[in-house]
């Protein structure tokens, strides 16, 4: 071959060889895309198949509840109503057990977060006499089951004046509640930088500032997705209110559960009250649901 003076030969690019796939690699890319998709929509459609029927049947009539199924709601809209809705309002025993939910729920969730959260930081970040053995101590209760302590508890509120109180199980709840969320919130706290505490030390700020001003703000994330699990822990919670409440201070899962052995006469109450009883939390895990991701990949991550 010769070359003219002035020039170079042109030198063609080997072409790379591709590297072929396993079979089980194919079918992962082919499935990973909108059949996947279609799939997981599926699936979440089924998944919501039983609360939209509960909602439906929430709507309906106990006459049409009788003769038919909540389906047929599709083909005779007709059916939709909100008697039964108006009836649950005036039934004062439902109502008043929303309410016992509420004075339940909302102060054992804000006792477990603040504590929790003291706690937590003050294992992490402070210094003081048995520290990691008091924090073990901690650990070990978290395999603590609830019936252990039903009825060493329950005589014991029943000596001091608190069986049968809203009081007395909003502390039962704190008190199953701590152990989770001191350990959550410890392991959280351990992870935010020294130094930026040091900073803070040097800038004059006390402990509690530095808990306020600091690491709550840090740990806006692990907080939510702790407030989120207690919340659903509670509201849902039946067997320590069946042993502690009494007719007075039960919440809604118990007066469900009352309700549900008059099967017959109330089934127009049933419905609409099992349904709200189960959206509440969902809307409060909806209105948290960009915390409670975040705190659980930060943690993932660490």
């Amino acid at each position: 071959m010769t070359v003219e003076a002035g020039t170079l030969p042109k030198v063609t690019k080997a072409e790379p060889v591709k590297a072929r796939q396993p079979l089980g690699s194919r079918l992962a890319g082919a499935v990973s895309g909108g059949l996947l998709r279609v799939f997981l929509i599926v699936v979440g459609l089924f998944w919501l198949v039983p609360t939209i029927g509960l909602l439906l049947s929430s709507l309906r009539s106990p006459e049409d509840m009788s003769a038919s199924g909540w389906w047929t709601v599709f083909s005779k809209p007709s059916q939709l109503t909100f008697d039964s809705y108006q009836k649950l309002l005036e039934n004062s025993d439902i109502t008043d057990s929303l309410v016992n939910t509420v004075l339940i729920t909302v102060p054992a969730t804000v006792l477990v977060v603040v504590v929790g959260s003291l706690a937590g930081y003050a294992f992490a970040w402070m210094e003081f006499p048995g520290r990691d053995w008091w924090f073990l101590g901690v650990v070990g209760l978290l395999v603590v089951p609830v019936q252990v302590a039903l009825i060493p508890i329950a005589e014991l509120f029943g000596k001091i004046g608190l069986f049968g109180t809203v009081f007395g199980v909003v502390l039962f709840h704190t008190g199953f509640g701590l152990p989770f969320a001191v350990f959550l919130l410890r392991n959280f706290f351990a992870e935010i930088p020294r130094e930026l505490l040091e900073a803070a030390r040097l800038d004059g700020a006390g402990e509690l500032r530095l808990f306020a001003r600091v690491v709550l703000p840090l740990g806006g994330p692990a907080i939510a997705s702790l407030a989120i699990f207690q919340f659903l822990w509670v509201w849902n919670d039946m067997l320590v209110a069946l042993v502690f409440t009494k007719s007075g201070t039960q919440p809604i899962t118990v007066a469900l559960q009352t309700q549900v052995r008059q099967f017959g006469n109330n089934i127009d109450v049933l419905a609409p009250g099992a349904f709200i009883s189960m959206v509440i939390p969902l809307v409060v895990f909806f209105a948290f649901q960009r915390q409670f991701v975040s705190g659980v990949m930060a943690g993932a991550v660490k």
